[in-house]
C-alpha cells in the first residue's frame, strides 16, 4: 500500500500523475483544484478544503487504463485516505474515505441526485455497489464526518468543469502544511 510522508511527495505525485485522464474531460489535477476552490468558496473549513483537494489521490496510484475503462472498483477512496493518514488527521482523511459512500447515500436519499451525475459517476456507481439500501443509509448517517463527506461529494460532482482552474495546486501548500500531523 502506498503511503505519503510529506507534502513534497503529494506535490510530486500530482506533478507527475495529475495529467492523467479523469474520465470526465478534466485531468486529475484540474479536478482536484476545482474541488478545493469550491470548498473554499463555500466557506469550508481548512480540513474540508484539503480533503476536497486530495479526495481522489488514490486514483493517482492506479493504472490509467483501469481508471478510464470503469472495469473495476479499486476503492480509491480507501487507498487515498490510507496514503494520507500519516500526514493528516481524520478531519481530512475521514471525508476522503467516505466520499464514495456519500454518492451511494445521496442516490438513496435524493432520487433526483442520480440524474445529475455524470456518465462516469453513473458507471462507477454500479461498480461501487449502487445506491444504498435503507439500513446502509441509516448507518452512514451516524458516521463521523458524515456532513463533510456529503459536502465533499457535492464538490466532487461539480468540480468537473471543462476549464482550467485559475489557481495552481501549489497555492494550497500552506493550507496543507498547516494541517500536518505533528508527531
Amino acid at each position: 500500500m502506498a503511503r505519503l510522508s510529506s507534502i513534497e511527495q503529494i506535490v510530486h505525485l500530482y506533478a507527475t500523475q495529475g495529467a492523467l485522464a479523469y474520465g470526465e474531460g478534466v485531468t486529475q489535477l484540474e479536478h482536484a483544484v476545482q474541488c478545493a476552490q469550491l470548498a473554499r468558496q463555500s466557506g469550508g473549513s481548512p480540513s474540508l478544503v484539503v480533503a476536497a483537494l486530495l479526495h481522489d489521490v488514490g486514483h493517482l496510484f492506479e493504472d490509467e487504463s483501469a481508471v478510464a475503462s470503469f472495469s473495476s472498483d479499486d476503492h480509491h477512496e480507501i487507498t487515498g485516505a490510507d496514503a494520507l493518514s500519516d500526514l493528516f488527521a481524520e478531519a481530512v482523511t475521514g471525508p476522503i474515505a467516505l466520499h464514495v459512500a456519500a454518492k451511494r447515500y445521496l442516490c438513496w436519499k435524493e432520487p433526483q441526485y442520480y440524474e445529475g451525475l455524470s456518465a462516469a459517476s453513473k458507471a462507477t456507481l454500479a461498480l461501487q455497489g449502487g445506491p444504498f439500501e435503507t439500513g446502509q443509509a441509516l448507518a452512514f448517517e451516524r458516521l463521523n464526518h458524515f456532513h463533510d463527506a456529503l459536502a465533499l461529494r457535492r464538490f466532487d460532482d461539480t468540480g468537473k468543469r471543462l476549464y482550467s482552474a485559475n489557481i495552481p495546486f501549489s497555492d494550497f501548500i500552506p493550507l496543507m502544511n498547516g494541517l500536518l500531523n505533528h508527531l
